[in-house]
């Protein structure tokens, strides 16, 4: 190893006095055995059980983090860290401390995150439970990947090494278990070097139960996900909504029409009508959390989105509303004129309603756009 090379080995730890020693034993003997200059720091989250006294006997450095979560013991930790490269890992005994020869040369070769992957360096008998291993990491991992275009295959493996400041530079939120989720995905979309090397998953040593909850940990996990991609949870299927309701109402507009033995007519109509504007509705939700999240810091700017939204600006917006909003009055016109020729009688609905829908779906979505637009304009205000 490079003497230059200094080290933070991090473990973020909440009762862990089972396991915390042989750990910080391990991450100490890497240390020596590599000639490599470092520290390793315990990143206590309100432990009962003696853990800190644990940690200090065994030439550790503890520094306490009040606010509880996994998240924010490791980003109390981070940001205690003394040297500019960290790695951190679970005080459990489930990774091997005295093997992270791989992390350090992905480190020194310029990543900025690397990243461990169970999946290919293996994972022993009894490590992870089944639903995890064969469910819950591969289905997140594998959303993550479509969301943020990322290569990474193990999006949860608590063992991963980067650069102090690259990490800090993310401005990391959440304070649970979507810390790991949040890392990587705020790495992939920022541009960091990300990269991942084989890691070996053992059954930790601990007696007690894990402090992971399957469900209500995987939920966060995948809300994060959903919250950080407004165009897989708004836009592509509110367009998908759209261009279904279109064609349909298109398709029914002229008349009824049959399908074998069923016929679809002014009923299936509402119902595509109902779709578009539900549809039009979640494309503007898209664009006011894009504009949101970025004016926030929270999500990076897309140049394609940028200039679509310069290029129709709130004045396009407006006659864009009127248009949709005239047609929609022309189209309620000719429902009265038809309405005025039966005397303001009994009418077929059959026939009206093929003219009062598209004029009410026109209204809605005119005004929509119209409110919309203004909506953008005052995200986009810039605050002094």
């Amino acid at each position: 190893m490079e003497s230059t090379f200094r080290l933070t080995i991090l473990m973020p730890c909440l009762n862990e006095a089972e396991t915390l020693e042989i750990c910080i034993r391990k991450a100490k003997f890497f240390l020596s055995e590599n000639q490599i200059e470092g520290e390793v720091l315990v990143a206590d989250n309100g432990s009962r059980d003696g853990s800190q006294k644990i940690a200090e006997a065994v030439g550790a450095r503890v520094v306490d983090v009040a606010q509880k979560g996994y998240g924010s013991a490791l980003m109390g930790g981070i940001a205690a860290a003394q040297e500019e490269f960290i790695i951190m890992g679970d005080a459990d005994d489930s990774y091997d401390f005295t093997n992270l020869t791989a992390f350090v040369t992905a480190l020194q070769q310029g990543a900025d995150l690397v990243m461990g992957n169970r999946f290919q360096g293996g994972i022993m008998p009894g490590a992870m439970p089944f639903l995890h291993r064969y469910l819950g990491n591969p289905v997140l991992s594998g959303i993550a990947r479509v969301f943020f275009k990322s290569r990474i295959g193990d999006f949860h493996c608590g063992l991963r090494g980067f650069r102090k400041q690259a990490i800090l530079s993310l401005n990391l939120q959440t304070t649970g278990m979507e810390f790991a989720s949040e890392m990587v995905v705020k790495a992939s979309m920022r541009g960091l070097n990300v990269t991942e090397v084989p890691t070996v998953l053992r059954p930790d040593g601990r007696t007690r139960p894990p402090h992971l909850r399957t469900w209500s940990d995987g939920w966060r996990h995948l809300k994060f996900l959903l919250l950080y991609s407004p165009k897989w949870l708004f836009f592509y299927p509110g367009i998908a909504l759209t261009v279904l309701g279109a064609l349909i109402s298109l398709l029914l507009l002229p008349g009824p029409f049959h399908i074998g033995g069923i016929t679809l007519d002014i009923n299936t109509l509402m119902y595509a009508a109902l779709l578009t504007i539900i549809g039009a509705q979640s494309v503007l939700f898209s664009i006011f959390t894009y504009v949101f999240g970025v004016n926030a810091g929270l999500l990076p700017r897309d140049q394609a989105t940028d200039k679509l939204l310069n290029r129709v600006g709130l004045e396009k917006g407006i006659a864009a509303a009127a248009g949709m909003v005239l047609l929609g009055f022309a189209s309620s016109i000719s429902a009265v004129v038809y309405w005025s020729e039966n005397s303001f009688g009994n009418i077929d609905p059959v026939f009206s309603m093929r003219l009062v829908i598209p004029g009410a779906v026109l209204f809605t979505l005119g005004f929509e756009v119209l409110f919309a637009s203004f909506f953008v304009s005052i995200l986009n205000i810039k605050l002094k």
